[in-house]
């Protein structure tokens, strides 16, 4: 059985590697991201099994990906590769010291191709969990129609359906992901959202509010991630705090996938409400301490690393 089931898209990421505006012969670093297979990977290297679902080009990007999913027992054997249209790409930019800037080519491209033909019921029912976020609705038509076919393929072989409702304003507007975020978040069991995203959906100021108001929407479990201050999360009806762990930043990009990866690997291992929330915060601090969308995530036997500086504990 996998315990992991995710899909929507990955792009190619030249970053700059010094901090300025972009010029003829800046420094770049490829690398590649995306949400679903940033906690694919993290749930993998925890231990558990994962498969990760999208289409990629047949070109040296998607090839690039394959080959580091496959180096990160994440099982890519539901992918398909595009030969006549290119993998997404992203440039990433350090504008200043504390501001990143991208720029997306993604339209049209391999990853908004993703449609309901590639949602395999089967494989689906073989898992414990099917993750999904906000980005792939936005992506095409086709790509949401995926999503709900997993998403019904899920509940009717009664797999936990998780959702991060990721909004990205790139892709479509507040008032037209409002009522599609809305939707997933009721078919839920799991539910990921930051204050903002999850202003998106319910009508509440304060994070406690807001949890509360999401999970009467239906999920059982309704985490928001508040960055530097932690995270908040109702859990069965009951609300519980979890500080953040302190770090030094050096990138906070892939943090809230890192965290996400942390909380389902504790649910895959059937970890109590509040050891899944360390583990969530232990994944989000390694992140942001390393540059790179995922590469900081860490192993099992590289937890324990930060216990020192968890004051919490």
């Amino acid at each position: 059985m996998t315990g992991l089931i995710t899909f929507g898209e990955v792009m190619g990421v030249f970053s700059a590697t010094e901090t300025g505006p972009l010029a003829s012969g800046s420094a770049m670093r490829l690398g590649f991201a995306g949400a679903e297979a940033t906690v694919a990977i993290g749930v993998s290297r925890l231990g558990h099994r994962a498969a990760w679902i999208g289409r990629l080009g047949e070109d040296a990007v998607g090839t690039m990906v394959l080959d580091r999913l496959r180096a990160e027992r994440v099982d890519v054997s539901g992918c398909r590769t595009e030969p006549d249209v290119p993998s997404g790409l992203m440039l990433r930019e350090r504008r200043t010291a504390d501001r990143i800037r991208a720029t997306y080519y993604r339209k049209g491209q391999a990853g908004s191709r993703l449609a309901a033909v590639d949602v395999d019921s089967s494989r689906i029912a073989g898992a414990r969990i099917l993750h999904l976020t906000g980005i792939t609705p936005a992506l095409s038509e086709s790509a949401r129609a995926a999503v709900h076919a997993a998403v019904d393929a899920a509940q009717a072989a009664g797999v936990t359906v998780s959702f991060d409702i990721n909004y990205r304003a790139a892709l479509w507007s507040r008032a037209e992901a409002a009522p599609e975020l809305a939707r997933l978040v009721a078919a839920a069991d799991i539910v990921f959202a930051g204050p903002e995203e999850a202003a998106l959906v319910v009508d509440e100021a304060e994070p406690a509010a807001m949890a509360a108001a999401l999970a009467r929407l239906g999920p059982s479990q309704v985490v928001l991630k508040l960055g530097s201050r932690g995270a908040l999360a109702q859990l069965d009806g009951e609300l519980i705090t979890r500080p953040a762990v302190p770090v030094t930043s050096i990138d906070p990009i892939g943090a809230g996938d890192a965290f996400v990866a942390g909380y389902l690997a504790g649910v895959l291992d059937g970890a109590t409400a509040a050891t899944r929330l360390h583990l969530a915060a232990t994944c989000g601090a390694f992140a942001v301490s390393v540059a790179g969308d995922w590469e900081g995530l860490p192993n099992r036997h590289d937890l324990g690393l930060l216990a020192a500086a968890d004051v919490s504990r």
